[in-house]
Formats: structure tokens, sequence, C-alpha cells
């Protein structure tokens, strides 16, 4: 006979598990709403289609059979994590993994602030965050969104702009202490450099200077000089510590120039062609955990533009 589960079947595993619960038919009934004969008869049926007995009848009350005791707790098991599931879906609340790619600044100065709001949003989605520079490519398959900075083209992968980068010179207030005056860019050349070499994916060394620099047309001045860091904060911190001028990013600063750690000396902001933006394979946000994570993180962006701008 071909036992394998159908909807009656499923519908008999109901019965059951009820019946399991209090140990009588009647009760069971009374329940689910039938005669007691219905549940007595379905249950027969269902021992019938398995091939063994589920409960022991005795004079004044059931018992499970051993095989009946390991097949409730599996069921109801079962019958649990299926209600559990369900009313998370009517409820919109989210669950499980996701990865979350992003280049190192991004991450630090402005995703790392602002999770708490989407952890308590979304408490039961589990963040594994992957943290990679712009100058490693994106692989499908290997993150669910990445928050990248570039030109927006990404082959392959669909990408939701975030947010356009502007950059100008910043550095310490202690700096400037009996110095000649950093009021035009021509007054840089009495001050060391601080270079971040990972700018963006391909960028040279020296690429963030020289293009602030050209788009305000300043005098020629020699950039191959002063330190050089692999992370965009490194350059920030090294200007905190007064050991030069940095090129900062509008999206990454807020803070720094709030508390006065850091002055923009030089009035001039510079737009770059470059952008934050949220990279994800297509067909991707067919996922409501992924699409509620994307769409939190666009809510984010529009709340600092609106600030910002």
């Amino acid at each position: 006979m071909n036992r394998s589960l159908n909807g009656q079947t499923h519908a008999w595993l109901k019965v059951f598990v009820v019946s399991a619960h209090h140990l009588s038919f009647t009760r069971a009934a009374e329940e689910l709403h039938v005669t007691t004969g219905a549940v007595s008869q379905q249950i027969k049926q269902l021992e019938e289609r398995l091939g063994f007995k589920l409960f022991r009848r005795l004079p004044r009350q059931l018992e499970l059979t051993d095989e009946g005791r390991r097949l409730a707790a599996v069921v109801d098991e079962a019958y649990q994590a299926v209600g559990q599931e369900v009313r998370r879906l009517r409820s919109g609340v989210m669950s499980g993994v996701l990865r979350l790619r992003s280049v190192p600044s991004f991450l630090d100065k402005w995703v790392m602030p602002r999770l708490p709001r989407l952890q308590a949003r979304f408490p039961d989605i589990e963040l594994r965050i992957i943290v990679e520079d712009s100058n490693i490519s994106l692989r499908a398959g290997e993150f669910d969104l990445a928050l990248d900075l570039n030109d927006g083209r990404y082959p392959g992968f669909n990408i939701t702009p975030l947010m356009d980068e502007v950059i100008f010179p910043v550095c310490a207030p202690s700096l400037l202490r009996g110095k000649p005056p950093l009021t035009r860019p021509e007054d840089l050349a009495w001050y060391p450099l601080l270079h971040d070499v990972t700018a963006w994916r391909g960028s040279h060394d020296y690429a963030e200077w020289e293009h602030y620099l050209n788009a305000i047309k300043a005098p020629p001045i020699n950039l191959h000089r002063g330190y050089t860091f692999n992370r965009n904060q490194l350059t920030i911190d090294a200007a905190i510590a007064g050991m030069g001028v940095a090129i900062a990013r509008r999206t990454l600063i807020t803070n720094e120039l709030k508390t006065g750690a850091l002055i923009a000396p030089l009035s001039q902001r510079v737009a770059t062609d470059k952008r934050y933006g949220i990279v994800h394979s297509p067909g991707a946000l067919d996922d409501r955990r992924v699409r509620v994570v994307h769409d939190w993180l666009v809510e984010e962006a529009q709340r600092h533009n609106h600030y910002h701008y």
C-alpha cells in the first residue's frame, strides 16, 4: 500500500496531535468542534494509513504507544514551527541571516551609527557584515546587498543610488597655529598632504587631491608628498592628530566638523562622479527580507540627504 502523506492524511494528523495532547477523544472533539465518533474514526483511518497503532484504548483513558509518542513529538514541533512562521508573516516580521557587504569607511562612519534603528525595526534579521575595499570586485553569490562607492556601473548587477559624494580639504585647528594662513589652494604648499590610496575602484594614490584641485582650477601644486593610507578613515584620523590636510567626504565627516575636531579651511567643495549605492543581483529584492533592508537603507539615505543638501 502506498503510505505517502496526502491532504487527507495531514487533516488526520491535526486530529491526532490534539488527541495526543488531551489523551481523550472526547476533549479533542470539543476543541475541534466535531463529534467524538468523528475523532475516533479519523484516528482509526490514520492508523490504517500508517500501518501501526497510535493509541492504546484503555477502559477509562487513552495511552500513546511508543510509535504514537514519537510521532506526536515530531508533528507537534512541526505545527508549532508553522504557526510561529504564520504569525511572523502576518505581523510583517522578517527573520534570517542577511549578508551585507560594505566599503570600510562607509560602514564605520555612516552605517554603524544607524544599525540600532534597523535592529529595533527588524530584530529577527541577523546581519552578516562583510567589509571589503572598493578595489575588491563584487562577485555574485557572495552577498545579498553591497554598499559601494563607484561610478554606478556594475555589469551583471542592479544598483540603487543612495548619495552623491562631495569632497573638500579638512585639517585640525592645531595644524594652522604658528604657520602661514590656509585660505587659498596655493597655501597648501606649506602643509603636509594626507592621501587615501583606495579612494574608489581603480583610483591612483593621489586621485582625490588631483580631482579636487583640478575642479577648482588651482595653480600647480606638488601632490606627490605627505602620508598615504589605504583607508579613508585613517587619513581622517591622521588629520585629527594634526599630521596634515586630508580630503574629506561630506557623507562621512559630519561629526568631526560638528565637534570641531576638524575644520574646512578652504570654502570650495567639489562634487565627484562617484556615488554610494546598493548593489544587488537581479531578483534579489524578490526576497522580502532583502527588500526590507534595502528599503530601510534608502529611507536612511533620504533622511541624510534632506539634512545635508
